[in-house]
């Protein structure tokens, strides 16, 4: 999963290849936004942790990481 996180003044946005499942980071964003935690969460593919102030969140983007394929395709 791909997850950008807008960041209160902020021009730039955080991207996260997370090893999550797109329901969990749903979860955790909506946990720290419901005020359960004041931090979100995630952690990405490589183990590394970020952890986000949930009152600096300004937007999330939850997409599928792109995977490109190389190569030809052979008609029959």
């Amino acid at each position: 999963m791909e997850v950008k996180i807008g960041i209160k003044d902020t021009p730039r946005e955080l991207v996260v290849s997370s090893g999550q499942s797109q329901d969990e980071v749903e979860a955790l964003v909506s946990e720290a936004l419901s005020g359960g935690d004041a931090l979100l969460r995630l952690s990405d593919d490589k183990g590394r942790k970020f952890l986000v102030p949930a009152d600096r969140i300004a937007y999330v983007e939850v997409a599928p990481s792109n995977v490109r394929k190389v190569g030809f395709v052979v008609g029959n």
